[in-house]
């Protein structure tokens, strides 16, 4: 039986585990509950290859329980219940551990079913999920759960589980093992943190090396022809899509120009020009505004230019539109003048309009003031004249308030200069 690398030396205890220290390090929340023997029903949540079905096997061993695996793509209540039938044999003496794979595709219903016997404790479940467990997980099954998030690792931490990988691999067929410089480097950098990637590609990389018969020469420029892209961990539906989207828009609202590039980097690299072009629209009103109002414009035409062009090209107009954001002025004050008079409208619902606001029509005989009375401010001087716009029942309100910045002050000057003239 050909046995993946990856399996074959996947760690049999939390201190041959790489990375994660914040939730295995010495005297941390998860390593202590392992080490307990006690385990609660517990989410794993984190992107593929970091460890999460590696952590779930050492608690079942340290544990002494049997562990069955389930993935949520392919699970079916009938599988849940041939496993709950296992607690009443000699087997599940010492407790049963369902480890399930990807639980957010399991449906309602589905996950249900689990309730009854994670709440007697005839199953200690430990799922584990790419997606936010608050959003896709039942919440009767959160509720009763621990939630550890694991993270990706760095190319720092992934470069000695690659070397091991290699190592490995050499000594399996009988050979010494020469890396050129750089090769473990290059594939902890070019992983996304995934390690069972970068161990894929070790696999690959010594089924291509130069091979004496004495030892295995693996060279950095079949290393970069193998090495898959960049791993992301990049969704259009997950929640990476909305944390870049979400960094992007912090980093211009902050003002911070190399930030915002590194996140539209990541986009474009994915190929997600539309996401990109979409958010940079919505940030040139929401949060430079009238501080600098020809922005939506400029663009709006970088957007157009990037759509036309395609990738690569398109990475340069958009390029410029996040620099544009990024240090420009900003307001946000058109965005909280909407909101508070949608606030109003709502609360409000259907409110009467000033007489001399509306269209002309015949005035019912109950109408205590005749005719419509409409001042044209063009026919006054600077085009202005005092009248109600606001129904009466808000005549009072302020919603836009100008903001500190030189394109709405000289607004605000000149507005102040005309409305105090009597």
């Amino acid at each position: 039986m050909n046995i993946p690398l990856a399996e074959k030396i996947r760690p049999k205890s939390l201190d041959e585990v790489v990375g994660q220290e914040h939730l295995l390090g010495k005297d941390k929340p998860l390593r202590r509950i392992i080490e307990s023997g006690k385990i609660p029903n517990m989410i794993f949540y984190g992107s593929s290859g970091i460890g999460k079905t590696t952590v779930a096997r050492i608690i079942a061993e340290n544990a002494h329980m049997t562990m069955h695996k389930l993935n949520g793509t392919s699970a079916s209540i009938n599988d849940i219940k041939q496993i709950v039938a296992e607690t009443e044999t000699l087997s599940g003496i010492g407790g049963i551990l369902l480890y399930l794979d990807e639980i957010q595709y399991l449906n309602k219903k589905q996950q249900q079913s689990l309730l009854e016997y994670i709440e007697n404790g005839r199953i200690t479940l430990i799922s584990s999920t790419t997606e936010n467990p608050y959003f896709y997980v039942y919440n009767a099954i959160i509720s009763r759960s621990t939630v550890f998030e694991f993270k990706p690792l760095t190319p720092e931490q992934m470069i000695p589980a690659v070397r091991r990988a290699f190592q490995v691999c050499a000594d399996d067929a009988g050979l010494k093992l020469r890396l050129e410089n750089g090769v473990c480097e290059y594939i902890a950098r070019g992983c996304g943190g995934d390690v069972r990637k970068s161990i894929n590609t070790v696999e690959l990389c010594t089924l291509s090396a130069d091979n004496d018969g004495e030892a295995l020469t693996v060279r950095l420029d079949n290393v970069k022809l193998l090495t898959q892209r960049s791993n992301m961990h990049y969704d259009r539906d997950g929640d990476q899509h909305y944390d870049i989207l979400s960094a992007l828009q912090k980093s211009i609202r902050g003002s911070d120009e190399n930030a915002a590039i590194h996140y539209a980097a990541r986009l474009i690299e994915a190929g997600d020009i539309i996401s990109l072009s979409r958010r940079l629209l919505v940030i040139a009103c929401e949060d430079v505004g009238l501080a600098y109002p020809q922005a939506i414009t400029i663009v709006k035409s970088c957007v157009d230019a990037a759509m036309q062009l395609g990738l690569p090209e398109a990475r340069i107009p958009l390029a410029e539109a996040v620099i544009l954001l990024a240090t420009s002025p900003k307001s946000n004050s058109s965005y909280l003048a909407m909101d508070a008079a949608l606030a109003d409208v709502r609360r409000g619902g259907s409110m009467d309009f000033p007489r001399h606001l509306q269209n002309k029509h015949f005035d019912g005989e109950d109408a205590s003031v005749k005719g419509q009375h409409y001042l044209y401010p063009h026919d006054y001087p600077n085009h202005w004249v005092p009248q109600q716009y606001l129904p009466d029942t808000l005549k009072d309100r302020v919603y836009y308030k100008f903001g500190e910045n030189k394109n709405e002050q000289l607004a605000r000057k000149y507005w102040e200069a005309v409305k105090n003239k009597k």
